[in-house]
């Protein structure tokens, strides 16, 4: 079955490819423990590759990919202590990531515009082939 659809308008929203790229630096099971690990330690308590990997129970290579994504996005900073580098989160950064994804999560009270089914593609030919509107 198909039905036209009116043009919708565009949905103005600047952050949405931030947001989106945001929880895609996320979607990563590994790379998630990762920071939640890196989360919960002090700012002396770095951990260098060989730590976090045994911790994760993923190669030292696995974790040097995961941290270089989260260096490149700010999460993660590092210092070298004689041979190796100790990783910790950088709070701040982290804490401006997570009022992006807040936002991104944010029920907002919608402003005064029709309801659904007035914008809605599905018409009233639809309701007697058992099509429903939105809300």
């Amino acid at each position: 079955m198909t039905y036209e659809q009116s043009p919708q308008p565009r949905v103005p929203d600047p952050g949405a490819e931030e947001q989106a790229s945001l929880f895609a630096l996320l979607a990563d099971a590994t790379r998630l423990k990762l920071l939640k690990l890196l989360c919960r330690q002090r700012q002396p308590d770095a951990l260098c590759v060989k730590m976090l990997a045994q911790l994760l129970g993923v190669s030292q290579p696995a974790v040097s990919q995961h941290l270089r994504v989260l260096r490149s996005a700010g999460l993660v900073k590092g210092e070298r202590r004689g041979y190796h580098i100790h990783y910790s989160i950088n709070r701040e950064a982290l804490e401006g990531l997570r009022q992006l994804a807040l936002s991104a999560l944010t029920v907002e009270e919608p402003e005064t515009e029709p309801p659904c089914f007035q914008q809605c593609p599905i018409t009233e030919r639809s309701y007697r082939h058992g099509l429903e509107p939105c809300a």
